[in-house]
Protein backbone atom coordinates (compact mmCIF):
# COMPACT_ATOMS: atom_id res chain seq x y z
CA UNK A 1 0.00 0.00 0.00
CA UNK A 2 1.47 3.30 -1.08
CA UNK A 3 -0.62 6.48 -0.88
CA UNK A 4 0.75 9.93 -1.60
CA UNK A 5 -0.73 13.39 -2.03
CA UNK A 6 0.08 15.92 -4.72
CA UNK A 7 -1.14 19.35 -5.73
CA UNK A 8 -3.02 19.42 -9.03
CA UNK A 9 -0.66 22.18 -10.17
CA UNK A 10 2.39 19.88 -10.00
CA UNK A 11 3.46 17.96 -13.08
CA UNK A 12 2.56 14.26 -13.09
CA UNK A 13 5.42 11.77 -12.86
CA UNK A 14 5.58 8.16 -14.04
CA UNK A 15 5.62 6.89 -10.45
CA UNK A 16 2.32 8.59 -9.49
CA UNK A 17 0.35 5.42 -10.11
CA UNK A 18 -3.41 5.97 -10.14
CA UNK A 19 -4.20 9.70 -9.85
CA UNK A 20 -7.51 10.64 -8.23
CA UNK A 21 -8.87 14.13 -7.65
CA UNK A 22 -10.45 14.17 -4.16
CA UNK A 23 -12.07 17.62 -4.15
CA UNK A 24 -15.78 18.45 -4.36
CA UNK A 25 -15.01 21.53 -6.47
CA UNK A 26 -12.97 21.59 -9.64
CA UNK A 27 -9.61 23.35 -9.01
CA UNK A 28 -9.39 26.97 -10.06
CA UNK A 29 -7.32 27.74 -13.11
CA UNK A 30 -7.09 24.13 -14.28
CA UNK A 31 -8.75 22.95 -17.47
CA UNK A 32 -10.09 19.42 -17.38
CA UNK A 33 -8.24 18.66 -20.59
CA UNK A 34 -4.95 19.72 -18.96
CA UNK A 35 -5.15 17.67 -15.77
CA UNK A 36 -3.87 14.11 -15.97
CA UNK A 37 -6.13 12.11 -13.66
CA UNK A 38 -7.80 8.72 -13.62
CA UNK A 39 -10.89 9.62 -11.60
CA UNK A 40 -12.61 12.48 -9.84
CA UNK A 41 -14.33 11.33 -6.67
CA UNK A 42 -16.28 14.42 -5.64
CA UNK A 43 -18.18 12.70 -2.86
CA UNK A 44 -15.05 11.66 -0.99
CA UNK A 45 -14.25 15.31 -0.29
CA UNK A 46 -15.47 16.96 2.90
CA UNK A 47 -19.02 18.30 2.96
CA UNK A 48 -19.52 21.88 1.83
CA UNK A 49 -20.37 22.88 5.41
CA UNK A 50 -17.19 21.30 6.80
CA UNK A 51 -15.02 22.72 4.03
CA UNK A 52 -16.35 26.24 4.66
CA UNK A 53 -15.96 25.88 8.43
CA UNK A 54 -12.33 24.71 8.10
CA UNK A 55 -11.51 27.50 5.62
CA UNK A 56 -7.87 26.30 5.41
CA UNK A 57 -7.18 27.48 8.97
CA UNK A 58 -4.38 25.32 10.45
CA UNK A 59 -5.58 25.97 14.00
CA UNK A 60 -8.76 24.05 13.09
CA UNK A 61 -6.86 21.10 11.61
CA UNK A 62 -7.33 18.59 14.45
CA UNK A 63 -11.06 19.25 14.70
CA UNK A 64 -11.42 19.29 10.89
CA UNK A 65 -9.76 15.91 10.63
CA UNK A 66 -11.98 14.46 13.36
CA UNK A 67 -15.14 15.74 11.67
CA UNK A 68 -13.99 14.69 8.19
CA UNK A 69 -13.12 11.18 9.38
CA UNK A 70 -16.62 10.94 10.89
CA UNK A 71 -18.09 11.89 7.49
CA UNK A 72 -15.96 9.21 5.85
CA UNK A 73 -17.04 6.63 8.44
CA UNK A 74 -20.67 7.44 7.61
CA UNK A 75 -20.19 6.89 3.86
CA UNK A 76 -17.70 4.08 3.16
CA UNK A 77 -19.04 3.76 -0.37
CA UNK A 78 -17.30 7.09 -1.12
CA UNK A 79 -13.79 5.85 -0.29
CA UNK A 80 -13.86 2.09 -0.97
CA UNK A 81 -12.60 2.55 -4.54
CA UNK A 82 -9.60 4.43 -3.16
CA UNK A 83 -8.84 1.62 -0.72
CA UNK A 84 -8.99 -0.90 -3.55
CA UNK A 85 -6.68 1.26 -5.69
CA UNK A 86 -4.20 1.58 -2.81
CA UNK A 87 -4.13 -2.19 -2.41
CA UNK A 88 -3.28 -2.57 -6.14
CA UNK A 89 -0.37 -0.13 -6.15
CA UNK A 90 0.58 3.49 -5.74
CA UNK A 91 -2.31 5.90 -5.32
CA UNK A 92 -1.90 9.66 -5.67
CA UNK A 93 -4.59 11.84 -4.11
CA UNK A 94 -4.82 15.14 -5.97
CA UNK A 95 -5.76 18.36 -4.18
CA UNK A 96 -5.73 22.09 -4.93
CA UNK A 97 -5.03 23.69 -1.53
CA UNK A 98 -1.93 25.86 -1.13
CA UNK A 99 -1.32 24.32 2.30
CA UNK A 100 0.32 20.97 1.64
CA UNK A 101 0.08 19.80 5.27
CA UNK A 102 -3.46 20.81 6.25
CA UNK A 103 -5.91 19.77 3.54
CA UNK A 104 -8.53 17.13 2.89
CA UNK A 105 -6.18 14.96 0.79
CA UNK A 106 -3.73 14.63 3.69
CA UNK A 107 -6.58 13.83 6.09
CA UNK A 108 -7.94 11.29 3.60
CA UNK A 109 -4.51 9.71 3.14
CA UNK A 110 -4.18 9.30 6.92
CA UNK A 111 -7.71 7.90 7.12
CA UNK A 112 -7.08 5.33 4.38
CA UNK A 113 -3.73 4.30 5.86
CA UNK A 114 -5.44 3.84 9.23
CA UNK A 115 -8.31 1.81 7.74
CA UNK A 116 -6.10 -0.36 5.56
CA UNK A 117 -3.51 -0.82 8.29
CA UNK A 118 -6.05 -1.90 10.84
CA UNK A 119 -7.63 -4.37 8.40
CA UNK A 120 -4.23 -5.84 7.57
CA UNK A 121 -3.45 -6.15 11.27
CA UNK A 122 -6.74 -7.92 11.93
CA UNK A 123 -6.07 -10.53 9.26
CA UNK A 124 -2.47 -11.27 10.26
Amino acid sequence: MDIQTKRVYEQPTPDDGERVLVERLWPRGVRKADLKFDAWLKDVGPSTELRKWFNHRPERWVEFRTRYWAELDDAPENWRLLAEAARRGRLTLLFSSHDEEHNNAVALQQYLEHKLGSKQTQTS
